[in-house]
């Protein structure tokens, strides 16, 4: 029985690996994963070495707070790698700790399989050629990075938007209510303020002083959806000065609650996408360290902070950046969406043609059939007799 090592450092990475999973084990059944994930990977049969709550931080100075550990869940795996020595590697996403560990497993002999691109088209292009030195094959998720890699002279494969084939609600909007109990009669907010430790504490003190107003002003109940991998102690202290019973905290149904919602306030990243994809208006926010913010500004080369800003190319919907977060900005674009009927409908329009752009690639399968394609050139005995790094 041979391996692969997998790792996917955040809450959206460890929902796409673990579809990838299934979806190769359905035809490789002998097989085996090992690596860092969450429970989506855990419950699709990976072996997790490392929860990836310890790579989930986001931000240079924030990283270098965590430096330590994050060395400690490198050389462990790379130690893991040279122990088992894996038929290949599927890295997802977390380029900063991914293209380093990918240096790595070059050094030993073990493939790459880079799923979901660093966003060099926003900043740091010269990781184009880190990634043409380490990785062999790497998998796109949007379609306008095919040119990117190709003048790059890259190995990549455009194989779809993995929450394409994940993103739907499987309850109908009265039938969410009445399982968590909502008013049907008022408007319900959602609230995603992020799905790594630190987003969360930066934001939730913001969205606490807001609930009061936002209840105040539209009679709102609200429902939080905690990210897997968030520790719901740590969240009920940061919530304590809301209003107990207009929130409800849940960590499952995520997908049924944005649906069933009249608004979504939710942090910039993988959240933005699936709320527009669901069909449902949301207000975009986001907070990092000033130092961060500061760096980030001389580094970045777009414009915009929402995915879906980016993939139109223009302020589709609103984004209220470091010092712009406050309750007064949310409450003020949480009322251009409510008091009107036709900016509702103007978001949905743009939505659909996001829908459009994406298309219906069945992104899990794609990726699935990659590995196996890099695995064809990869007998499992071919480096048994290279030197172990140690």
């Amino acid at each position: 029985m041979s391996s692969l090592l997998i790792v996917a450092g955040e809450s959206s990475g460890d929902k796409h690996g673990a579809r990838l999973v299934r979806e190769f084990l359905e035809r490789h059944p002998n097989e085996t994963f090992f690596g860092v994930g969450g429970p989506r990977l855990a419950e699709a049969g990976a072996e997790i070495l490392v929860p990836m709550k310890e790579l989930a931080v986001m931000g240079i100075f924030e990283v270098a707070a965590r430096l330590f550990r994050l060395r400690q869940v490198f050389r462990r795996l790379r130690h893991a790698a040279s122990e088992r020595r894996p038929r290949a590697a599927v890295l997802i996403d977390s380029p900063d700790f991914n293209l380093r560990l990918a240096k790595r497993l070059k050094a030993l002999g073990i493939p790459v399989l880079y799923y979901i691109s660093p966003t060099v088209w926003a900043w740091r292009k010269g990781r184009l050629k880190t990634i043409r030195k380490y990785v062999d094959r790497m998998l796109l998720i949007f379609p306008f990075e095919k040119e990117i890699y190709r003048r790059a002279a890259i190995p990549a494969v455009y194989v779809g938007h993995p929450l394409m084939e994940s993103v739907r609600s499987g309850l109908t909007r009265t039938e969410f209510f009445v399982k968590h109990g909502l008013d049907p009669r008022r408007k319900l907010i959602t609230l995603l303020p992020g799905s790594r430790t630190g987003e969360v504490r930066r934001h939730l003190p913001v969205i606490v002083k807001t609930i009061p107003l936002l209840r105040e002003a539209f009679g709102a109940q609200f429902v939080l959806v905690a990210a897997d991998g968030l520790d719901r102690t740590g969240l009920s202290r940061l919530l304590a000065g809301a209003p107990a019973e207009d929130l409800r905290l849940l960590s499952q149904d995520g997908y049924e609650a944005m649906a069933a919602s009249d608004l979504v306030l939710s942090a910039c990243g993988t959240a933005n996408l699936e709320a527009a994809l669901l069909g449902v208006p949301f207000v975009a926010f986001y907070r990092i360290s000033p130092l961060t913010y500061t760096l980030g500004r001389k580094l970045v080369k777009i414009s915009h902070y929402s995915i879906v800003n980016i993939l139109a190319g223009r302020p589709v919907v609103a984004e209220l950046i470091q010092r712009r977060l406050t309750p007064e900005n949310l409450v003020r674009e949480a009322r251009a969406i409510l008091d009107s009927p036709k900016r509702q409908a103007e978001l949905q329009a743009e939505f659909r043609k996001l829908h459009d752009l994406l298309g219906n690639e069945p992104a899990s399968v794609r990726a699935a059939q990659e590995l196996e394609t890099l695995l064809a050139g990869v007998p499992s005995a071919k480096r048994a007799d290279e030197p172990r790094l140690t």
